[in-house]
C-alpha cells in the first residue's frame, strides 16, 4: 500500500493522562512545547523524492485505468521533468501545484494521494469531482530545489542573461539568491526564488527597465519552472475559456501559534495576493478589474477551513489553521498573476520547512492538506461553494506570530 493512502487509516491516539472534575479548579494552560526556527539539519528521507515521485505517479496512472494521464509538462534548469497528472472531465479546470520551494514538501506527499485517491476510487464523492472538474497537478515545480532540499532553484544569473541577452547590462533581480538563506550555503550554486518570478501578463518577456525589481513588484518568468507553468496555466486558459481555481501549497514558519491559545498552527489559508485592480491602491493592474474575483477566492478558502474544522473532530490538529497576513502585494507569485486572471486563487502554508520541523508531523501535516484540497474540489464539484458566505473568510483566526516581523524578502514564506 503506498504510504500516503495509508494515512487515511491512521487512528488518532489519545494519550491517558489525569482528567480533574467539572468541580475542580480551573487548570492553567500548559506553556507550548519548544519551538525553534533556527536552521538545522533534520531527517527528510521520509517524503517522497524526485525519483520517487516519478515511480507513484507510474503507477497511479497504470491502475487508474485510464482516468489518470500523465506528462512533462517542461523541463527544470537542470534538465528535470516538470510533471503533470490530469483526472476528470469536467468542465471546470482545478489547477494545483506544489514545491515550488523546495523544502516545502508536504505537498508533493499530499497532492499524489489526491490524484490516487481521484484516479482509482469508485466512491460517489470522488466520480462527482471527476464528472464535474478537470484536476491537474504538478507535485513538483522547482524539482531541481526539491533535490537540494532548499528554498531556491539552481540557475546562475549568467545562465538567464544567456538566455534573455537583453539583459546583458542589467544587474542580478532582487530574487537572486547567493548568500546564506534558510540555513543553506548559496555561495558556490546561486539560484532564485521562484515564487517571485511571475507576472500578471502571461506573455510578458523581460525588460531591462524591470530590474533589480522588488517583491511587491511583478517578476520576469526568467526560470524555466515559472514558463512552465504559466504555460500550462495558459493552455488550460485556452482549452477551458478560464481555469477556475488555481492552489499552490506551501511551507510557513514553525513556531507560530493560534490566537489566544498554546496551538500551533497546522496550516494558515489566503485569498488575498495583489491589491484589488478595481481600487486606487490596486490601479497599476486595472486592466484585470474585470477578471478579478476575490470573492471567488474568499469562498474557495472557507470551503477549506470548514472542511479541516469537522475533521477536527477526529483530531484537533486539523481545526488549528488560521488567516496567512493579509498586509501582502505580490503579484509576482503565482497566486497574485493568476488571481488578476480570473482564477479563484488558495494558498496553503503548513507549519515548518524541513529545516526546522524536518518530517516531524509528516503525517498529520500531509493529511491537513489532502482535507483542505478535498474539501475545495468536492465544494466546486457539488456547487456549494458559490453558496458559502464569502465574509466567512474574515472570521478565521488571524495568524499570531509572536515577535517574529514581516520585512526581510524571507519573512513572506510563500
Amino acid at each position: 500500500m503506498h504510504r500516503l493512502r495509508a494515512l487515511a487509516l491512521v487512528g488518532v491516539v489519545v494519550g491517558a493522562a489525569f482528567v480533574p472534575s467539572t468541580a475542580s479548579a480551573p487548570r492553567t494552560a500548559a506553556a507550548p512545547p519548544p519551538c525553534s526556527e533556527e536552521p538545522r539539519e533534520n531527517p527528510i528521507s521520509e517524503f517522497t523524492s524526485y525519483d520517487e515521485m516519478l515511480v507513484e505517479l507510474d503507477r497511479i496512472e497504470r491502475v487508474s485505468e485510464g482516468r489518470v494521464a500523465l506528462a512533462e509538462a517542461g523541463t527544470s534548469n537542470q534538465g528535470r521533468g516538470m510533471m503533470l497528472a490530469r483526472v476528470g472531465s469536467g468542465p471546470k479546470v482545478v489547477f494545483i501545484t506544489a514545491e515550488i520551494h523546495g523544502n516545502e514538501k508536504t505537498g508533493p506527499d499530499a497532492l499524489l494521494d489526491v490524484v490516487d485517491y481521484l484516479g482509482t476510487s469508485d466512491s460517489t464523492a470522488a466520480q462527482r469531482i471527476r464528472d464535474q472538474l478537470t484536476v491537474v497537478a504538478m507535485p513538483k515545480i522547482n524539482p531541481d530545489a526539491a533535490s537540494l532540499d532548499r528554498r531556491g532553484n539552481d540557475m546562475t544569473w549568467e545562465e538567464a542573461q544567456a538566455r534573455f541577452p537583453q539583459l546583458a547590462a542589467s544587474p542580478p533581480p532582487w530574487n537572486y539568491i547567493t548568500d546564506q538563506r534558510q540555513g543553506d550555503d548559496y555561495s558556490q550554486r546561486p539560484g532564485f526564488d521562484v515564487n517571485r518570478d511571475y507576472h500578471p501578463d502571461l506573455n510578458y518577456q523581460p525588460q531591462p527597465q524591470d530590474f533589480p525589481g522588488s517583491s511587491d513588484s511583478p517578476g520576469w518568468f526568467l526560470s524555466p519552472e515559472t514558463q512552465t507553468v504559466r504555460d500550462v496555466y495558459k493552455r488550460l486558459r485556452a482549452e477551458f475559456g478560464a481555469v477556475d481555481t488555481y492552489v499552490d501549497l506551501h511551507h510557513q514558519g514553525a513556531c507560530y501559534t493560534v490566537p489566544g491559545t498554546d496551538d500551533f498552527v497546522t496550516m494558515s489559508l489566503s485569498g488575498k495576493f495583489v491589491a484589488d485592480p478595481r481600487t486606487p491602491e490596486g490601479s497599476e493592474f486595472a486592466e484585470f478589474a474585470d477578471t478579478f474575483r476575490p470573492e471567488y477566492s474568499r469562498q474557495l478558502n472557507v470551503a477549506a477551513y470548514n472542511a479541516l474544522q469537522d475533521a477536527a473532530e477526529r483530531n484537533p490538529d486539523y481545526g488549528h489553521i488560521t488567516l496567512y497576513p493579509q498586509d501582502i502585494n505580490l503579484p509576482g507569485t503565482g497566486l497574485g498573476a493568476f488571481q488578476l486572471n480570473g482564477s479563484g486563487a488558495v494558498l496553503f502554508e503548513v507549519r515548518g520547512q524541513t529545516q526546522t520541523l524536518g518530517e516531524q508531523h509528516r503525517e498529520t501535516l500531509t493529511r491537513t492538506v489532502h482535507i483542505g484540497l478535498d474539501g475545495i474540489l468536492s465544494s466546486i464539484a457539488s456547487g456549494e461553494v458559490t453558496r458559502l458566505d464569502p465574509a466567512a473568510y474574515d472570521q478565521i483566526p488571524p495568524t499570531d506570530r509572536g515577535e517574529r516581523t514581516l520585512g526581510g524578502q524571507t519573512d513572506i514564506e510563500g
